[in-house]
């Protein structure tokens, strides 16, 4: 590797070829500027905050892309840097709504912090300013065009990182904007609603479409049972919202959703065990049968939107388990509902979940009951419930620990590991070779199948037979695998899908990064601790196959006689259909 000597604000530094001058001044302590810049993306150079001089060269460069020459000199930092990037900055300002103080990312937005630190005090710059409509009537996703600064990094990691291409940068000057094609409606595009956007975006140009407010209106109504599901990503995240990084936080969550008036707390881990029953014996039928392999699995709504999008010849091939979290509700509006003598339509069934698409989800007409109510009437994200938990002034970090309720809050570690990517196939795997071989596995860690990269493939031997089998995160990695399937370059008996970078734990709906330390979204070393802090639920519990859960033997004994049966088929599976923007082929 050929090695490039420079200078960097008198620092003399080498660094390997292909380096940029941003990614070499970080090497020698001096943090540039940058707003629109992500590590994980490709460089725009949009924002031009990371401005350096180059000695010999007559207009600042972005050090974002421009890249390290031998003998270079840079300056980072001057007079006339500085001012220009305050300069900027103010343009940015002044182009921007005056809504801070109730905007939802007041205190880790990008823009704010980045302001502050470049001292810009004033708005100076008087006169029009973009305006547009904010889009909130969506099912998941809120597009406020006149928070976005242009950087796009939304459309990029729509591009990039998902392969949905939904979102690009339209017009000129004041009307320039960015939105799906013909300036479509985010529910009336190919959009997936796997809310990466708003985990990108600097600002609040994307949000989630929120629900707490109707959720507060349920538990002050004496008339509502009102029940909550908690999914596993959620606590290795919510202490995040207490800059608390990488802890299993179950204990306080089920306290603080205790003191919020729940009158019900189950864990969305119970529907995890309960979908690898399901999935386990639809997975040993199919490889029996020969038909319909490779099984394609996944707990992600995302990734059903993706494929029912782009890819609605695969739909034969996905598992009809459905996700945990409606399997949970659907049984909450059901056999729990017997059990206490409650009324369904008076049962509030709230799911917390790090998923945006979640929300779409549970409006599926697939998922209401036969008299015409939803089984899960609300989706609150991560960032939703540290904001109702800290406006009810709960003090989370200092809470005891509580345990879930009956009958649906006891869980296996193969359950907690539905929140990580590969976690939905380990969890498969366990079940699957207890059942094909009437024994345990003599290792219950798969890590063949455990990853951040964002494609895996691997063998799995069980009793003398070979299970081909692959992971996928990020759905431009879906793309890839699913068309050598289709190319015949490939044959997997197994493939589990998720629609997310790193799987459930970087959900659209997980806690936003810190801005003021240099922490980007979907920074890997954040979601590398939620995982071990998964892995460590899952290696602390006494049980670790789903198949052995004592609440789910009870269930399957008392009301739903046995995995496949015409109960458990009419409840807990669900089906798939090809979609297409605004209904038009």
């Amino acid at each position: 590797m050929n090695m490039i000597n420079l200078k960097i604000d008198d620092f003399d530094i080498q660094v390997p070829e292909g380096t940029t001058i941003m990614q070499a001044a970080d090497k020698v302590g001096a943090h540039v500027p940058r707003l629109c810049y992500h590590p994980y993306l490709s460089t725009d150079g949009a924002c031009r905050i990371c401005i350096v001089e180059v000695e010999g060269y007559r207009n600042f460069v972005a050090s974002c892309h421009t890249l390290v020459a031998e003998g270079m000199k840079v300056r980072t930092n001057s007079a006339e840097l500085r001012q220009t990037r305050r300069d900027l900055t103010e343009l940015l300002l002044d182009n921007h709504p005056r809504a801070c103080l109730t905007c939802d990312r007041d205190g880790n937005c990008e823009l704010q912090n980045l302001s502050y630190r470049l001292g810009v005090r004033d708005r100076l710059f008087a006169g029009d300013r973009k305006r547009f409509p904010i889009e909130k009537d969506n099912t998941a996703i809120v597009r406020d065009a006149e928070k976005c600064i242009l950087c796009r990094r939304c459309v990029r990691v729509c591009a990039e990182v998902q392969g949905v291409y939904n979102l690009s940068q339209m017009y000129r000057g004041f009307t320039t904007v960015v939105a799906p094609a013909f300036e479509s409606k985010m529910d009336e595009s190919v959009c997936i609603m796997c809310g990466q956007c708003i985990n990108v975006c600097p600002t609040a140009a994307f949000s989630e479409k929120s629900h707490y407010d109707e959720v507060f209106d349920a538990l002050s109504n004496p008339k509502k049972h009102v029940v909550v599901q908690v999914a596993p990503a959620i606590r290795v995240a919510i202490a995040e919202g207490w800059d608390i990084l990488g802890v299993d936080a179950t204990g306080k969550t089920v306290e603080a959703l205790r003191r919020l008036g729940f009158d019900a707390i189950f864990d969305t881990n119970f529907g995890a065990d309960l979908t690898i029953m399901e999935e386990a014996n639809e997975l040993i039928n199919r490889i029996e049968k020969n038909e319909k392999l490779p099984l394609l699995t996944s707990c992600s709504p995302g990734w059903i939107n993706f494929m029912e999008h782009f890819y609605p010849e695969m739909i034969p091939y996905a598992s009809t388990c459905k996700s945990p979290m409606q399997m949970t509700s659907t049984l909450v509006k059901t056999y729990y509902a017997q059990k206490k003598g409650i009324d369904p339509k008076d049962i509030y069934s709230v799911a917390i979940m790090p998923c945006i698409a979640k929300k779409y989800e549970a409006g599926r007409q697939e998922h209401f009951a036969p008299e015409g109510y939803p089984y899960t009437d609300a989706v609150l994200t991560t960032r939703e419930l540290i904001w109702m938990i800290k406006a009810m002034g709960i003090d989370f970090v200092n809470l005891p620990d509580s345990d879930f309720d009956d009958p649906l809050g006891e869980s296996t570690g193969a359950a907690a590991i539905f929140g990580t990517t590969g976690g939905v196939m380990e969890a498969a795997l366990r079940t699957a070779i207890l059942k094909l071989t009437g024994k345990k596995p003599e290792n219950l860690d798969f890590y063949d199948v455990r990853a951040i990269e964002g494609l895996k493939e691997a063998t799995i031997k069980i009793n003398g037979m070979e299970l081909n089998v692959a992971v996928a995160n990020g759905l431009a990695n879906a793309r890839k695998i699913l068309d050598k399937i289709q190319s015949g370059e490939k044959q997997f008996h197994i493939i589990e899908l998720m629609a997310c970078p790193g799987g459930c734990v970087a959900g659209g709906g997980q806690p936003h990064q810190p801005a003021e330390q240099f922490v980007y979204p979907l920074d890997t070393h954040i979601i590398s601790q939620r995982q071990a802090a998964i892995y460590s639920i899952d290696s602390n519990k006494s049980i670790r196959i789903s198949a052995e859960n004592p609440s789910i033997k009870k269930i399957y004994k008392e009301f739903l006689k046995k995995p496949g049966s015409e109960i458990a088929h009419n409840l807990l599976h669900t089906t798939y259909s090809e979609k297409y923007p605004r209904g038009v082929k």
